[in-house]
């Protein structure tokens, strides 16, 4: 151990680095990052580690042994990239040895891995907007698949947005980063700006507006644009209610599983996550995304419009094969 070391505990250490981090990140992230080190500090509490001062590179790898179990590649890496900028800040206080950080060894995890493969496809995404326009038109339900499937923005942004972000003379969506009042953007104030949204969704939001919408205000006195009894509609009641329209058999088509509707744990309340065609909001981005770089949308579109830079757009959104790129790059360029 180093005389020019300072004395720190692993649960101290948490929390001044939060609070290090905390005007700098979304508060998901920051959550996220509470979540990830507090299995650290858990291994640390169970092996006897009481003062960081003493943490070693063996201490690392059996941390990363440990946090290894019964999680996939890939969320172990984002645990030890974690891991490492926390280690950074603790060597930069005086807590661990400088070069600790280095010491994290991260797992190889190739770019197919690293993308999610799941999102909802474009001809379902049409299937349920034709079921909604029909049996649940300017429902809640309508203008949330409506939004994102024609946007491709994040659930938190679409949570975000109040009534008076919408704009019905421009049929558009204004776009803000409100954190004081628990609406944050995940890239923050750089993520704002204005969305065009087309006539036919535009109608529907027009309609929800005035027929439907709960008028509600949420707790800072704000009127959210999809709201339900108790004010702004929480994440979680997004998630679900989009899980539970996403299932084949709810917007009239066959169980692709064959399942017995009588018997189908999926369809009981609560229980919609648990169908396979299933899907997240984040799967409805990707499927939104993917449509858009299809129809050959300009990238810096679609990268300005979802709000995501044109790496992660080709990392994690970019569903295309080489042969639609090819036929893409066809209709600009007469060489290929």
């Amino acid at each position: 151990m180093s005389d020019d070391l300072e004395s720190l505990d692993p649960e101290t250490a948490l929390e001044m680095y939060l609070d290090h981090r905390a005007p700098e990140l979304s508060e998901k992230t920051l959550q996220n990052h509470r979540y990830r080190l507090e299995t650290f500090v858990d291994f640390c509490r169970d092996e006897g580690i009481e003062d960081l001062n003493g943490l070693t590179g063996r201490d690392l790898h059996e941390y990363r042994v440990w946090r290894s179990q019964g999680i996939t590649p890939l969320t172990l890496k984002g645990n030890l990239a974690t891991l490492r900028v926390f280690l950074e800040f603790l060597a930069a206080i005086d807590a661990v040895p400088q070069g600790m950080r280095e010491k994290v060894v991260l797992p190889d995890v190739s770019p197919g891995e690293e993308s999610r493969d799941e999102q909802l496809e474009a001809g379902r995404a049409e299937v349920i907007l034709d079921y909604l326009d029909d049996f649940e038109y300017a429902s809640r339900a309508h203008v949330v698949f409506a939004i994102l499937v024609h946007t491709g923005i994040r659930l938190g942004t679409l949570r975000a947005l109040d009534v008076d972000d919408w704009d019905p003379e421009e049929s558009a969506l204004r776009i803000r980063h409100r954190p004081q009042t628990d609406t944050p953007l995940k890239n923050q104030a750089a993520a704002e700006r204005r969305i065009a949204v087309g006539p036919e969704y535009g109608q529907v939001i027009d309609d929800y507006l005035e027929h439907n919408r709960v008028d509600a205000t949420d707790e800072y006195g704000r009127e959210p644009l999809i709201t339900t009894r108790s004010g702004r509609m929480s994440a979680t009641a997004i998630r679900k209610l989009v899980y539970r329209k996403t299932r084949p058999c709810v917007v009239g088509l066959d169980c692709p599983h064959d399942r017995d509707e009588a018997t189908c744990e999926a369809l009981e309340s609560g229980n919609a996550r648990e169908c396979p065609s299933s899907r997240s909001p984040h799967a409805i981005r990707r499927g939104a995304i993917t449509r858009m770089l299809r129809e050959a949308v300009p990238e810096e579109v679609v990268s300005d419009r979802s709000d995501a830079t044109s790496d992660v757009l080709e990392q994690h959104y970019d569903e295309r094969t080489e042969r639609e790129r090819m036929e893409i790059r066809r209709e600009f360029l007469t060489d290929e």
